[in-house]
């Protein structure tokens, strides 16, 4: 077997190349056929003209629909990550707990939370809020999106997390227990420090879904940029340009976030193999076999 051969499949032969280009060259005709009749559709109603695009050049069209939606955004999806987080990270914890009632509890909470839909869950809270007075008027919006993103994002995460710890290695668990280390400590000094690194991809992915799912609050009429594109669109009657810049500025957003969770990866990863790739032990701090009292340093 060659060295670029693989054994978990059979490398395609000159028909099969052939067949899967003949595919590949298809998909990307139908594709670019769909886009061109789409094109062709939008710009015979008009929506490609200069005029359409011109309120984008002017500040006070920035300034009084897209930064504001931008802003409500941000903060939306901030605030839902970072409480997603916590949350993730207590529920992940307690499904790994020790106590059967503590698991037992918090899987049912983690599995409830995910099967509800976020949508439903941000308007079932919205008349909540609403009707009990547990906001001012002005934040009801806002506090139903965050904490509907909250608590599905924070499920997942929980998932994530208990997924990561226990893809761990049995053998670092034995030997901080055979250390005398507590649970609380061999989770917070040996267990999450590593599993971090290794969820860091998934966590960053559901950090992606709970911005893009920041725009399900313009059901209840929550300012996020998707709902100011709406407005803007409904404005100047440039619906579909509107929505196209919303698109593009979603697509910088998603892309900034990934970026910046790669390069902290990376760093992470870096600083790992660095601790443990050149470390030397010291002599005396090394363990043995030798019996207790007795000094490796005498001589017989």
């Amino acid at each position: 077997m060659s060295a670029g051969a693989s054994v978990l499949f059979d490398a395609p032969g000159p028909k099969a190349r052939l067949r899967n280009n003949v595919y590949s060259l298809l998909v990307v005709v139908a594709v670019a056929a769909t886009g061109w009749v789409l094109y062709r559709g939008f710009a015979d109603k008009g929506q490609f003209t200069a005029e359409k695009w011109k309120p984008f050049l002017e500040a006070e069209v920035w300034s009084t629909y897209l930064l504001p939606g931008l802003r409500g955004t941000v903060v939306a999806a901030l605030l839902s990550i970072v409480f997603a987080l916590i949350i993730g990270m207590i529920f992940g914890v307690l499904r790994l707990s020790d106590h059967r009632v503590v698991r037992w509890v918090a899987g049912t909470v983690v599995e409830v939370a995910r099967a509800i839909p976020v949508l439903i869950l941000m308007i079932f809270l919205f008349a909540v809020y609403s009707q009990y007075d547990v906001f001012q008027s002005e934040d009801l919006a806002l506090a139903a999106v965050v904490t509907a993103l909250t608590v599905y994002n924070g499920s997942v995460i929980a998932e994530i997390v208990r997924a990561g710890i226990r893809s761990l290695p049995k053998g670092q668990t034995e030997a901080a227990v055979a250390l005398g280390m507590r649970k609380n400590q061999l989770m917070r000094l040996i267990l999450l420090p590593q599993a971090i690194t290794a969820m860091l991809p998934a966590l960053v992915s559901q950090m992606v879904v709970a911005l893009k799912d920041s725009a399900l609050g313009y059901q209840i009429t929550y300012v996020e940029i998707v709902r100011s594109g709406q407005q803007l669109g409904a404005a100047e009657q440039n619906t579909i340009p509107a929505l196209i810049v919303i698109a593009i500025v979603m697509i910088a957003l998603n892309s900034a976030l990934t970026l910046v969770a790669t390069r902290l990866e990376r760093r992470l990863r870096a600083r790992k193999r660095g601790k443990g790739g050149g470390a030397v032990l010291a002599a005396d701090s090394v363990i043995t076999d030798a019996a207790p009292g007795v000094d490796l340093g005498q001589k017989p």
